[in-house]
């Protein structure tokens, strides 16, 4: 049984952690956040000490030494935690983006090295099934064709969602880093490297852009706005839509997520996982696109920025 820390305890992503922790076999012996109505606790881990003070969260595991500090805090605050938890003597578990800027990657890898831990992203897309029967069949297709590939993905939200840490860019890394890196991650690791990025819109609450992979031409438009979504999904009362075509086909992966965190979890205790290495490229790309200058409608854009 390993013993864990968990950081940002009361975000809604937190619940499958813990429970990837108890169907591991393993423990929580701390948890921390900002929020102080934690009953979920009560379901996975009850005798779980809670602090909402960070600093005396650090000082009881300074006295209680943990394997792991698994971490689902605001984005902007991965790289503080991950480098709390490595200075703890702890390997860190991180959600997606791991962090919000390539310097601090560089920052963790040398901290990795000074400190012998080792630094975790949740990158379970490249668990699901549908998405490793993909890429399965695109490594014995032709090693040379190019796939034309449409990726959407539209959550609406309501206007809370503005004035909270994700509707800041600086603290989210925008639309691009807060609900398309697990995305663009996928592709990448199905389609090979990135070539060239074009960025044709970037906005608040939306994006779209190009990407030429290796194996690739990839289309993308990501959204928060309800009106972006297409009229058939609206009059099914769906304020969600996430479509990826590949070849013009549709590829169907919206079940298979239940137990893709234990899956994660699993394959870490079992000396796997996706570290820095593999999280480092999007990283790296999500900041380029942010930073580009959009374009407009201009070469080979998404036919959702028509509208």
């Amino acid at each position: 049984m390993k013993n864990f820390a968990l950081i940002g305890a009361a975000g809604y992503i937190a619940e499958r952690h813990m429970k990837a922790i108890k169907e591991t076999g393993n423990n929580i012996i701390a948890a921390t956040d900002t929020f102080d109505v934690m009953g979920r606790m009560d379901s996975f881990f009850p005798n779980a000490e809670f602090f909402l003070d960070f600093d005396l969260f650090k000082e009881y595991i300074q006295k209680n030494s943990i394997d792991f500090a698994s971490i689902c805090s605001p984005n902007f605050m991965h790289s503080k935690h991950i480098r709390t938890a490595l200075e703890l003597n702890a390997n860190a578990i991180c959600e997606k983006p791991l962090v919000l800027y390539p310097e601090e990657i560089e920052m963790l890898e040398k901290l990795e090295i000074e400190t012998g831990k080792r630094v975790y992203n949740i990158l379970q897309l490249r668990l699901h099934p549908t998405i490793i029967a993909l890429k399965e069949k695109i490594e014995k297709g032709p090693a040379d064709k190019i796939y034309d590939i449409d990726l959407s993905y539209i959550t609406s939200r309501g206007k809370w969602y503005y004035k909270s840490w994700k509707g800041d860019i600086e603290k989210s890394g925008g639309v691009a880093t807060n609900i398309g890196i697990h995305f663009f991650d996928m592709l990448r690791w199905i389609f090979g490297e990135v070539q060239e990025s074009v960025v044709h819109s970037y906005e608040a609450n939306k994006a779209a852009g190009f990407l030429q992979l290796k194996n690739a031409r990839v289309r993308w438009f990501l959204s928060l706005d309800y009106n972006d979504i297409p009229s058939e999904a609206k009059e099914k009362g769906m304020r969600t839509y996430r479509s990826i075509t590949v070849e013009k086909e549709e590829i169907e992966f919206s079940g298979g997520f239940t137990d893709l965190h234990t899956q994660t979890y699993t394959n870490i205790l079992n000396g796997g996982g996706f570290g820095i290495t593999q999280a480092k490229p999007c990283i790296q790309l999500t900041h380029a696109i942010r930073n580009s200058n959009p374009i407009g409608l201009k070469g080979n854009y998404h036919p959702f920025l028509r509208n």
